[in-house]
């Protein structure tokens, strides 16, 4: 099966290069950056193209991992095909492709992806839709061979699996980088708080992350959070700390 990427970010990356570990022919990688099209294109033993007019045409798949907004730019631009057309993004309807192709569909990785970090494609959950059935048979095939943990699911449901990776993952990590700030400002090693960070997210493997839950806001305890709030000068920081605290103890009190 003959695949074009339209895109060379992380997540085409990481997409690509399991394919091509697979009976997958990666033609060619296009990126608005001849680099970064070029540097993917080398992984997977491809072309490269910055030219969206210079898109191959007769291949039998084509992913379009890049940016949510500037993807309906691109998909008035790519020249007319065939193949059937597959975006990577939790937040995009599978419709956005309904003017230009009658052949469409969603891959969607439930994953946070890094450029330099490797990944156990097989235990990625992979969320499908397409607009026929054939084509999403196709579309599972395809899954299948990557991962064991794939998924029908329409562009209404993705949309909340999309927000919750957004607290389950960003909003979680920029946490950590909260963390990494203050430790490093008094001189603490950030490695102080992995052992911390790891039973947190180990625990939810066997408990429900509210029966997981610890800390001063669970039992509203004023003293230990007024305190905490003395410490943070940064106000923005102050009205996070003081609204997660509450919002922790809302869903956690006696009923």
């Amino acid at each position: 099966m003959n695949v074009v990427f339209i895109g060379a970010g992380r997540l085409a990356t990481h997409l690509a290069i399991e394919l091509s570990k697979h009976p997958f022919n990666i033609l060619q990688i296009y990126s608005r950056t001849d680099n970064s099209a070029m540097e993917l294109a080398r992984k997977v033993n491809a072309k490269s193209t910055s030219d969206i007019k210079e898109v191959i045409r007769d291949a039998d798949i084509y992913i379009f991992s890049i940016k949510d907004s500037a993807l309906p730019q691109l998909l008035a631009e790519i020249p007319s095909n065939k193949g059937l057309w597959i975006h990577t993004a939790g937040s995009i309807p599978l419709d956005i492709f309904k003017e230009y192709n009658n052949r469409y569909g969603v891959l969607y990785p439930f994953q946070t992806f890094s450029k330099d970090r490797n990944l156990d494609f097989s235990v990625i959950p992979l969320f499908l839709e397409a607009n026929n059935e054939n084509d999403l048979k196709i579309l599972f095939n395809i899954a299948e061979q990557i991962s064991s943990k794939v998924y029908s699911l329409s562009s209404k449901k993705r949309q909340y699996l999309h927000l919750t990776g957004v607290f389950a993952c960003n909003f979680v990590n920029h946490m950590y980088s909260v963390s990494h700030s203050i430790l490093e400002k008094e001189g603490i090693p950030f490695e102080t708080v992995l052992p911390l960070i790891d039973e947190t997210a180990a625990k939810i493997h066997s408990l429900s992350p509210k029966e997981a839950q610890t800390g001063p806001a669970i039992r509203y305890d004023e003293n230990v959070i007024n305190k905490h709030l003395e410490l943070i000068k940064d106000p923005d920081l102050k009205e996070i700390y003081s609204l997660i605290s509450k919002n922790i103890y809302k869903t956690n009190k006696p009923q």
